[in-house]
């Protein structure tokens, strides 16, 4: 019988087959992977075999019955090797996620690595994902991050995006954490503000699929008794899965993910993926979420800690001081007794003496240098009376307008105006009315002091951020920077008795009852003493 096909030849010279093509020229020597490879599909063959059929040869049937097994467990075996395949892909791609997910301690950057992993093309295709997480009390599954596009066009412009990128899996995710993070939680935040389950409700469909630690494949939401009404509308569709997220039996959260845009049926396949896909996102998920709270956690203990260290501080330094108000008022009361009595005697000496008296000019020497003591001694007492203030409900503006008038007499000789502005709308304020009057008078005796021929004070009143400020200003000699923290501080100056101390004293009597004291030189010139007192101390 004359064969067409060249089955029968053990060997083919090259081109007696028309169906070996370039590059597999090997096929004309080797009879067996010829016969497998290219005679089974051959034309020419299958035109053989028929005329051995027709020529009631018994091996025709055989070779027919044979041929038609070879093809059944070759296509087997090619779907064998296609989803050998598929589950390579995939084993390598959760390998890939899985070390993304193991290496980031960021919240965000793993949320954007699992949803990108879950609506990619390249991950598992699902079309939207919404991410819900239980809430630090465990008492609610909460809605947090919702991926994917919301109608068609918004869908083609994000499949053209990918086309036209190009990116892989690692970089899409990395751009979505970058760039569209914020974005999407914003563009489906009304969904995801409707996504509020208690997870004290056994019935819901999300509490279920935790409780029992599977995932849930939903179809026909709209008309399953089983989903919750406001869940399925909020979704808007028909099926859709549920994942659940544990974690050493913590229930972390759920993940819900549809094909809302081209309707792909999800297989068993997917829900096997997806599952298998949640055990590392679940463990990654509450790792980011232990770390960001013990970073909140170690920033509260930093807090803690230098506030304890303030408050350590501030209590040797008020220990100090109040140390040193002891011994201040123990000397000064000391040094005051003796000192009254010079002085009497020497007013006493000097009202008996004549006017060209030689003695008088000693006398009224030791008067002015009492007085000077005596002033300074009142500095010190009041310093020592600060650490002990009695607070209490005043008026400001009549406390500035009675040391005004107390002083309206010195004022008068040193040919120095005191011009009042004060807010008639201030509220009172909570002070030791004692101290910050002693402060007002020292701060404009030194404004007298620095204008020895005569000049205007300006004290004002009013409320600003806050604060009750009282700002006494003069047209004298501005301050240099040198002189104000001179004045400010203690005993700064030892050059002459008492120089610089009632103003540095009022600066420590103002912080010490929690007000603030500041002097500097305006651009109009002159210096301005500012207090500011707390309109609310309880709240300050």
């Amino acid at each position: 019988m004359d064969w067409v096909c060249c089955w029968h030849r053990k060997v083919v010279e090259p081109g007696g087959c028309p169906n070996i093509g370039e590059g597999e020229e090997v096929l004309y020597t080797s009879y067996q992977r010829r016969i497998l490879e290219k005679c089974i599909d051959c034309p020419n063959f299958r035109n053989d075999l028929q005329k051995m059929q027709e020529s009631g040869n018994p091996l025709g049937e055989v070779v027919s019955f044979l041929l038609g097994e070879v093809r059944e467990q070759r296509g087997k075996l090619q779907s064998m090797v296609s989803f050998l395949d598929s589950r390579e892909r995939e084993i390598k791609f959760l390998h890939e996620i899985s070390l993304v997910l193991q290496t980031s301690v960021d919240l965000d950057e793993v949320l954007s690595v699992v949803m990108t992993a879950i609506t990619a093309g390249k991950g598992f295709g699902m079309n939207r994902a919404f991410l819900l997480l239980a809430d630090k009390e465990r008492k609610f599954l909460r809605g947090y991050l919702g991926v994917g596009p919301r109608n068609d066009g918004e869908a083609w412009e994000i499949w053209e995006e990918i086309q036209r990128d190009d990116f892989t899996l690692k970089e899409m995710a990395r751009d979505f954490y970058q760039t569209k993070l914020t974005s999407e939680k914003q563009k489906f935040h009304d969904v995801l503000k409707r996504m509020a389950i208690p997870l004290s409700d056994p019935n819901h469909v999300l509490v279920r699929a935790l409780r029992e630690k599977r995932p849930i494949l939903v179809e026909n939401a709209f008309q399953n008794p089983e989903c919750d009404h406001s869940l399925v509308q909020a979704l808007g569709v028909d099926t859709f899965l549920i994942t659940p997220l544990i974690s050493r039996n913590r229930r972390i959260g759920v993940i819900i993910s549809d094909n809302c845009i081209t309707r792909k049926q999800i297989t068993p396949q997917d829900v096997q993926s997806l599952e298998t896909f949640a055990f590392s996102v679940a463990f990654a998920i509450e790792r980011a979420s232990l770390y960001e709270r013990l970073q909140e956690e170690l920033l509260k203990v930093t807090a803690v800690n230098v506030k304890l260290k303030e408050q350590q501080e501030l209590i040797v330094r008020m220990e100090r001081m109040a140390l040193v108000g002891k011994i201040t008022s123990s000397i000064a009361h000391s040094i005051r007794n003796p000192l009254m009595i010079i002085g009497g005697f020497a007013r006493t000496l000097l009202r008996g003496a004549a006017d060209d008296d030689p003695k008088r000019e000693y006398l009224e020497s030791i008067g002015q240098q009492v007085r000077q003591l005596e002033e300074v001694l009142e500095d010190i007492l009041n310093y020592s009376d600060s650490l002990y203030p009695t607070l209490d409900i005043w008026d400001v503006n009549q406390l500035v307008s009675a040391v005004c008038r107390e002083l309206n007499g010195r004022l008068h000789e040193r040919r120095v105006a005191c011009r009042l502005r004060l807010d008639t709308g201030l509220p009172p304020a909570r002070i030791d009315y004692k101290q910050v009057a002693y402060c007002v008078r020292t701060i404009v005796n030194t404004a007298m002091e620095g204008m020895p021929e005569g000049g205007e004070i300006r004290a004002e009143t009013r409320r600003e951020n806050g604060w009750i400020l009282v700002e006494i200003s003069d047209n004298g000699v501005a301050l240099s920077r040198e002189s104000i923290d001179a004045m400010t501080t203690p005993f700064g100056s030892t050059e002459e008795l008492g120089s610089g101390l009632g103003v540095a004293i009022c600066k420590t009597i103002m912080e010490k009852h929690g007000n603030l004291f500041e002097v500097d030189t305006p651009p109009g010139g002159g210096t301005r003493y500012i207090i500011k007192l707390p309109v609310n101390r309880e709240e300050t």
